[in-house]
C-alpha cells in the first residue's frame, strides 16, 4: 500500500485529491495538510511514501516545504508538486529543491494515480519539453560551473535521460542490455551528487551540459 499525504490550502482540491487517491485498492490517504508548516510533523507521524505538495500556500510554501522535509529525514518522501500553471515560477524552483516531479491541478483521476505509483518506484515525472522551457526562464549566464565528469557512454546516456527515453529506450538506441543503462544511470547519478533523474536533468541544464536552444 502506497501512503499519501496531501497538503493544499485549498479544500476543494484537498478532497477531490483524496476522492481519487482512495478510490485505488494500492493507494491511502495518510494525512491532509493546509501549510508548509504541518509537513514535517505529519511525516513524522505518518510516514507517507509520496506527498501531493501545493507549491503555493500562505506561510511556508511548496519549495520551502520540500527543502525542509528532504533535510529532515534520511529516507524522505517523495514529493510531486501540485500547481495550476505549467510554466509557474515556483514549479521549477520546487524541482531544483528535490520534487521528483510535478503534476497540474487539472490533471485527470488516472494521471494523478499513475504520477504517485510512478515516483512511489523511486522514478521521476520527467516532462522533457516542459523541464526545457523552465530551465530555459530560470537559467543564469554563464552556467554554473560543472563539478563533475562523465565517460562518453554516460553523457550519451544523460543526453537521452534528458529526452525523457526510459531505460528500454535507451538500450535500444545504443544497442546495449537494460541492466547495463540502469548501471550507466546510476553512475551518472552519483557522480552528478543527485538522488533522481530529474535532478540529474535540472543538473545538466544548469551546468551547460545541455542547453536549452
Amino acid at each position: 500500500m502506497t501512503r499519501v499525504l496531501i497538503v493544499d490550502d485549498e479544500p476543494l482540491i484537498r478532497r477531490g485529491l483524496r476522492a481519487v487517491v482512495d478510490a485505488e485498492d494500492d493507494l491511502e490517504v495518510v494525512g491532509e495538510a493546509v501549510d508548509g508548516t504541518e509537513v514535517v510533523p505529519l511525516i513524522r507521524r505518518e510516514r507517507p511514501d509520496v506527498v501531493l505538495m501545493d507549491v503555493r500556500m500562505p506561510r511556508i510554501d511548496g519549495i520551502r516545504a520540500t527543502e525542509l522535509l528532504l533535510a529532515a529525514f534520511d529516507e524522505p518522501p517523495h514529493v510531486i508538486v501540485v500547481t495550476t500553471f505549467e510554466n509557474d515560477e515556483y514549479v521549477y524552483d520546487a524541482l531544483r529543491a528535490g520534487a521528483s516531479g510535478f503534476l497540474l491541478k487539472r490533471a485527470g483521476p488516472e494521471q494523478v494515480v499513475d504520477a504517485i505509483r510512478i515516483v512511489a518506484r523511486g522514478e521521476s515525472l520527467l516532462f522533457p519539453a516542459a523541464i526545457r522551457s523552465m530551465a530555459g526562464s530560470h537559467l543564469g549566464t554563464p552556467p554554473r560551473a560543472r563539478r563533475w565528469s562523465l565517460t562518453e557512454r554516460e553523457e550519451q546516456v544523460l543526453r537521452l535521460v534528458a529526452q525523457g527515453a526510459s531505460n528500454s529506450e535507451i538500450a535500444q538506441e545504443l544497442f546495449v542490455t537494460v541492466e547495463t543503462v540502469k548501471t550507466h544511470v546510476s553512475n551518472v547519478l552519483a557522480k552528478l551528487g543527485v538522488r533522481d533523474r530529474l535532478q540529474a536533468v535540472i543538473e545538466a541544464y544548469e551546468t551547460g551540459f545541455i542547453t536549452t536552444r
